[in-house]
């Protein structure tokens, strides 16, 4: 199982950013997907997840009407579109399935 995510990067508030993680290994239509991330000094928090087929989605409070999860099965895709970014979204971003974690990417807010 590999999981690469990319995208990151430095934004001023109120930016948008999208995050793509590229799976490979593994039946990736067969898996719910999800994107974590951390900030400095804290624990790692569930961004947003999305079902094998894509019809359903859930999402951290925090993010809700901001940011928005989709995937593409035939391209073993999962992409985070992140508008309206705030400072506190600053964090490492994660791709997620099951106990497999990517490496991250880094998400920078400031102005």
């Amino acid at each position: 199982v590999q999981l690469v995510e990319s995208g990151g990067g430095l934004v001023q508030p109120g930016g948008s950013l999208r995050l793509s993680c590229a799976a490979s290994g593994f039946s990736f239509s067969s898996y719910v997907m999800s994107w974590y991330r951390q900030a400095p000094g804290k624990e790692r928090e569930l961004v947003a997840a999305i079902s094998s087929t894509g019809g359903s989605t859930d999402y951290a409070d925090s993010v809700k009407g901001r940011f928005t999860i989709s995937r593409d099965n035939a391209k073993n895709t999962v992409d985070l579109q992140m508008n309206s970014l705030r400072p506190e979204d600053t964090a490492v971003y994660y791709c997620r399935r099951g106990t497999y974690w990517g490496q991250g990417t880094q998400v920078t807010v400031s102005s």
